[in-house]
């Protein structure tokens, strides 16, 4: 599989951007991951020892994050305003297209999913829905679709994220690559904030107390695995989706849906404050890289882990899940592609779910 450019931002289109495509795009060739360490050998991570399920639940990898309350109360304290407003997307490349002082500090299995540089939007908006308030109404995408904070490798950075139907009401759908390293280091501080708004947390914080990714992108980032489930843990005795409410998800979706991506673009020309959206049919990968499909849609880092809907209302601000922003090629930033939801992402939530 030829390696790609994560996407990590969401720039508002309400269709399909304007302007020429490379017809063939040139994916970064893959080097390979930097760490020689596996899942046997943990590194900074959310918990003490990530465990591989065995069973059924054989090619599920969790871990264990912040399960005590005092430990909440330190990932909460550690996100200041200042710590937010600081983290930066976890592949930001300035406008020379170099490494943006990250070189190093992430895998190469990360560090494919770089974003070619800043992309000036044709066009762009914020997320308005008829009838939406301050904060988003719960249940709706403005208040499910937020913000991750992270820290990776001793950096902060941001990803996007969404909160999913679950048993266990506590669920949120991301990218794998928001979460772990590839075979690398997991993420420290994870804290998902719903429904962000201009640098304000409506309806609060909440970390993480489990993790999940499949065996397939925990022991090699393999781009059709890069989604993530995140148990956080409830705020104030209530739930996530008891808060924010939770968008449904689905598996096994007819392919070449119309979709609508959601997520907080954060490289210029935008700051990350806002949710924006795209939208359009999807199509496969052209490369036939992976078994992802592609959004069309100028996308700058910060929105990774963002949820597809698809049936998407817009009045209503409610659709299914059916993938999260993954990547893009080197050569092609007009388009986004996010991982197809099999029976392995039917699996992956299964477990999560009960956590």
């Amino acid at each position: 599989m030829t390696p790609s450019l994560p996407l990590m931002a969401a720039v508002c289109l309400a269709a399909v951007v304007a302007g020429p495509v490379p017809a063939g795009p040139t994916p970064i060739v893959r080097t390979g991951p930097a760490h020689a360490r596996g899942d046997d050998h943990p590194g900074p991570h959310l918990g003490p020892h990530p465990v591989s399920h065995p069973g059924p639940h054989h090619g599920i990898v969790q871990y264990t994050a912040a399960l005590d309350a005092a430990e909440q109360r330190r990932i909460l304290a550690y996100w200041t305003p200042g710590r937010m407003a600081g983290a930066v997307p976890i592949d930001p490349i300035d406008p020379l297209g170099l490494i943006g002082g990250l070189d190093g500090l992430l895998s190469p299995a990360t560090r494919r999913h770089q974003a070619a540089g800043p992309v000036t939007a044709t066009s762009g908006a914020r997320w308005i829905a008829a009838g939406r308030r301050r904060p988003a109404a719960p249940g709706t995408v403005g208040a499910t679709t937020g913000r991750v904070f992270l820290t990776l490798n001793g950096r902060d950075f941001v990803c996007s994220a969404s909160s999913v139907r679950a048993a266990n009401r506590d669920l949120v759908v991301t990218a794998a690559h928001c979460v772990k390293d590839g075979i690398g280091a997991w993420a420290r501080n994870w804290t998902f904030v719903p429904g962000y708004d201009g640098g304000r947390r409506p309806f609060g914080a909440f970390t993480a107390r489990r993790a999940f990714v499949t065996a397939q992108w925990s022991r090699g980032a393999d781009d059709d695995h890069d989604v993530a489930m995140v148990a956080v843990n409830p705020v104030g005795g209530r739930h996530l989706a008891d808060v924010v409410g939770a968008q449904p998800i689905a598996f096994n979706t007819p392919r070449g849906a119309y979709a609508y991506g959601f997520g907080f673009p954060a490289d210029p020309p935008y700051s990350g404050r806002d949710l924006m959206y795209c939208a359009g049919p999807l199509r496969d990968d052209p490369n036939r890289q992976t078994r992802g499909q592609g959004l069309r849609c100028d996308l700058t880092a910060g929105a990774s882990g963002g949820p597809w809907l698809s049936g998407f209302n817009p009045a209503a601000g409610v659709g299914t899940i059916t993938s999260v922003s993954s990547f893009k090629y080197s050569n092609d930033r007009h388009t986004m592609y996010g991982p197809y939801f099999d029976d392995t992402v039917r699996r992956l939530h299964a477990i999560a779910e009960k956590a």
